[in-house]
């Protein structure tokens, strides 16, 4: 069994996969429904694993949280990445977070969801 990809709602793809570049994804691939009204596009990270961005004409606001609590994406360097994207919102501030041996940052995306900045602690 594998993770294939997550797939999300996004209000603007552009703007998502814009986002999701700063962390090193590239877009894939893409594909439209059949009633030409869902437009699904791919991003991948280094390993492969994707997420199916699906923008739908006149969809451009979700309850965020519900479907999802968070992404994690790993960093070499929380403060770094931290300061330097381009995000909408700061969850939380980068912070030490000994029992998982890890330093951590949540900020929003385009769309509200929260994106967990992972730095290993050593």
């Amino acid at each position: 069994m594998e993770l294939i990809h997550i797939n999300v709602n996004v209000a603007d793809a552009d703007e998502t996969i814009e986002f999701y570049e700063q962390f090193g994804f590239e877009e894939s691939w893409e594909f439209e429904t059949p009633d030409g009204e869902t437009q699904n596009r791919y991003i991948a990270d280094a390993n492969g694993i994707e997420l199916q961005l699906s923008d739908t004409d006149g969809e451009d606001s979700f309850e965020g949280g519900t479907e999802w609590d968070h992404l994690a994406i790993g960093v070499d360097d929380v403060d770094e990445v931290f300061e330097s994207i381009d995000h909408y919102g700061v969850v939380e501030e980068p912070g030490d977070q000994p029992a998982a041996g890890a330093r951590t940052a949540f900020v929003s995306d385009p769309d509200g969801r929260t994106v967990e900045l992972v730095e290993p602690l050593e």
